[in-house]
């Protein structure tokens, strides 16, 4: 009897230990959520940072601006600057690279009157740079120049014209010398006349559009 007891009680002391040893399943759940919620984690920290593509715009792509402001021989001088705007989208391989209204910066390389009696004016500029999502890049592109026209024949038909008139009253005045003279104090006049008016500007009003092809290939970010 005292065996079958010291046996029961035995058997009872060793289910309670078995049951301190075995962890619940709550405390199991705990212990194993963490590790669960953990592994994405790694996953998005492992993720490379995505790549930033470029496209080309190419060497000869021809570019259509129009001036935001006015520009002249009379205001301007070489190297100043102006901005300008694309006037339609340029594309490659039927991908828009550039959209319309771009803005674009360019610089006057030249900026001079005419002569009185001979010359013309001439007003030359360049693109040096546009903007793309807040990205300036820098282009080279050809030269456009803006001229006046030709003095000669304008002086001819001025300083002719003096001394047609100078002749005719030379010679109602005197006859034959007096048409001579008279010739003579016309043509000093009408050439006076063309020293102080042919001067000549170039005016180039804003909203005027100009072509450039860019002399070097452009990367930009896409």
């Amino acid at each position: 009897m005292k065996w079958a007891l010291s046996f029961l009680f035995l058997s009872l002391m060793l289910v309670l230990v078995g049951c301190q040893n075995t962890p619940s399943t709550s405390q199991s759940g705990m212990n194993q959520a963490p590790a669960a919620n953990s592994a994405p984690k790694t996953e998005e920290a492992a993720k490379p940072a995505p790549a930033v593509t470029e496209v080309e715009v190419p060497e000869g792509t021809v570019v259509r601006v129009r001036l935001d402001q006015a520009l002249s021989t009379v205001r301007n001088k070489q190297g100043d600057t102006f901005t300008a705007s694309l006037d339609e989208p340029v594309a490659v391989n039927g991908i828009e690279l550039l959209p319309k209204g771009t803005k674009f910066t360019g610089r006057v390389t030249t900026a001079d009157s005419s002569g009185r009696l001979k010359g013309r004016g001439a007003l030359g500029i360049i693109l040096e740079s546009f903007e793309l999502r807040g990205e300036t890049y820098k282009v080279d592109s050809s030269l456009d120049t803006r001229t006046t026209e030709d003095h000669k024949k304008r002086n001819i038909e001025m300083i002719g014209g003096g001394t047609g008139v100078g002749a005719l009253i030379g010679a109602i005045a005197g006859r034959g010398k007096g048409a001579a003279i008279g010739a003579a104090a016309g043509a000093a006049a009408g050439t006076g006349t063309a020293a102080a008016t042919g001067k000549k500007e170039v005016e180039v009003p804003a909203e005027t559009v100009f072509k450039f092809t860019l002399k070097n290939a452009v990367m930009v970010k896409g």
